[in-house]
């Protein structure tokens, strides 16, 4: 029997665990250095039909329907005067019980905990050291060892197993961008709706049957080194208010009043691709790469990630991170595409961006290739 240590309790090491739960040749550990797993958090996640396949064959399909929403559009407006720009029609892209989903984020992880046994996740567990001998020899803060076959670090975007395993290589950037994110309840809409301004962009979409919604904005912001690396920075009530004041300001939407429980991050992403020359770790997730949030595929990718390696473990294919590679580099050029097209500020360069937008999501060939090629497994 091998033996897998996995590195984070977030949605791609879940995922992988109840996978493994169903093979009786692996045993696996996860490791998660937070002391708790936070299951009230209120924000959402969208879940494309790729990531809704894989869910489904774990029993995905029998979550409480209150609880999972199922938007049928992607609406685009100028956030100033609320005009909308177009649309693109989701559930061409869904199939049988596959359909493009959104929910908590809370939601989803206490689904993936059902079937994980509680003694097979250990809290408060920190990575110190990496040791690849014969075995993969884990060191942790309370100056514990553990010997694994295989090692999956799926620790985020701040991995600690990435960083130790590449030092200041593999440390991610920071994007000129903040992200500030929310809580609204009874907004008047039934699809995901994105809203584009000089240098920002708002998404709202309703994340399950009880008419609450996520709010998530994307903000251009350029900061000094001691700003994004002081989490407390971001913790400061002023720094928020000015930013939801100012994108609101911005708009025609009263956001001041409208958006509850607000908390605003920095975005870091990728530098670049980073393959350990150990053949039995595998990073995944935002420990593997982290593209800019601007093509909702984050959870997703987590999710066909974990399926990948679960596919080379049980194979030994050693498949993975050229599969992943390569699907990366397709969503990080969407996400930066995107990320560009909804900021721009010159009234000629959107009105350009508008047509084309227009033009664009009706085309068949062209959504199938931009997103079609990525919702399909």
């Amino acid at each position: 029997m091998k033996n897998i240590a996995i590195i984070g309790a977030g949605i791609s090491g879940l995922f992988l665990a109840n996978l493994l739960e169903k093979n009786d040749f692996f045993s696996y550990k996860i490791f998660e250095k937070k002391n708790f797993l936070d299951l009230k958090d209120g924000y959402g996640i969208q879940l494309s039909v790729n990531s809704i396949n894989l869910l489904n064959l774990i029993g995905f399909k029998n979550m409480n329907a209150s609880d999972i929403y199922f938007p049928k559009k992607v609406n685009f407006f100028e956030a100033k005067n609320l005009k909308k720009i177009c649309d693109i029609d989701l559930a061409q892209f869904n199939f049988e019980n596959n359909r493009y989903t959104t929910l908590k984020r809370s939601k989803l992880i206490e689904f993936l905990l059902k079937n994980i046994p509680k003694d097979k996740i250990i809290l408060n567990s920190d990575l110190t050291d990496i040791k690849c001998k014969e075995k993969l020899k884990l060191y942790f803060g309370d100056n514990k060892l553990e010997e694994f076959n295989y090692l999956v670090a799926a620790d985020g975007v701040y991995s600690k197993a990435k960083e130790i395993l590449f030092n200041k290589a593999g440390s991610p950037k920071y994007f000129n961008s903040i992200a500030i994110r929310g809580n609204i309840n009874n907004f008047n809409d039934s699809d995901i709706s994105i809203y584009l301004g000089p240098n920002f962009h708002f998404v709202i979409y309703p994340i399950n049957q009880n008419n609450e919604y996520n709010f998530i904005s994307i903000i251009r912001k350029e900061l000094i080194d001691n700003e994004f690396k002081n989490k407390e920075f971001f913790r400061d009530k002023e720094l928020i208010n000015n930013l939801i004041n100012h994108i609101s300001s911005k708009s025609d939407l009263n956001l001041v009043d409208i958006v509850k429980e607000i908390k605003c991050f920095p975005i870091f992403v990728s530098k670049n691709i980073k393959i350990p020359d150990n053949k039995n770790i595998f990073l995944t997730g935002d420990a593997f790469y982290s593209f800019p949030p601007s093509f909702a595929q984050g959870a997703s990718q987590s999710i066909e990630g974990a399926n990948e390696i679960f596919n080379d473990l049980k194979d030994k294919s050693s498949n993975y991170y050229k599969i992943r590679t390569s699907k990366t580099k397709k969503i990080n050029n969407r996400s930066s595409i995107n990320h560009f097209a909804f900021h721009l500020s010159n009234p000629f360069n959107t009105f350009i961006r508008n047509f084309i937008l227009k033009k664009l999501t009706k085309n068949k060939k062209f959504l199938e290739n931009y997103l079609g090629s990525i919702y399909n497994i």
